[in-house]
């Protein structure tokens, strides 16, 4: 599960951990990923009516990539709509949708067996209530705005979100 790291002045301490990625062996340390930059943050699940929300998050990783913006999937069964095996997960993700944003180890993003990063996330805003929920996190950390599941990632309010926070 997460790795606590040691505290790293130049990212938000809930981001102070490490996941093993995506049906692989390498762990992300996410402070290293995202120190002083915009993160958009999404719970992921391979079976459900919003998956389709992969591609617009695609695009716009490939978008603002190069203005910082870090995008990073959370795969959850925490609302049983996951893959048994991460390799399943992986195939969606990578060979389906064509993904290329980091894709982090299936983990619980609400409940007593929450991963630190969406205990925050609930903590300043408001946990999950289902699959594709997005938090838009400032480059400093201080600022989290949620975007529920049917907020799609290619509609103008949220590119507008997006933006202002690049």
């Amino acid at each position: 599960m997460a790795e606590n790291k040691q505290n790293d002045a130049s990212c938000s301490q809930f981001l102070n951990h490490s996941f093993r990625q995506l049906h692989a062996k390498e762990r992300v340390d996410l402070c290293q990923l995202t120190a002083g930059k915009p993160v958009l943050i999404v719970n992921t699940a391979s079976n459900c009516g919003f998956t389709p929300q992969f591609k617009a998050l695609e695009t716009l990783h490939k978008r603002y990539k190069e203005q910082g913006l870090v995008v990073i999937g959370f795969p959850s069964d925490d609302f049983f709509q996951e893959e048994d095996d991460e390799k399943d997960t992986a195939k969606v993700c990578f060979v389906n949708y064509g993904v290329t944003f980091t894709m982090l180890q299936t983990t619980a993003v609400r409940g007593s067996d929450v991963n630190p990063v969406f205990e925050h996330l609930g903590e300043a805003t408001t946990s999950p209530k289902w699959n594709f929920y997005k938090y838009l996190v400032s480059k400093d950390g201080q600022t989290i705005k949620h975007f529920n599941s049917r907020m799609s990632p290619d509609e103008s309010e949220f590119i507008q979100a997006v933006e202002a926070i690049l």
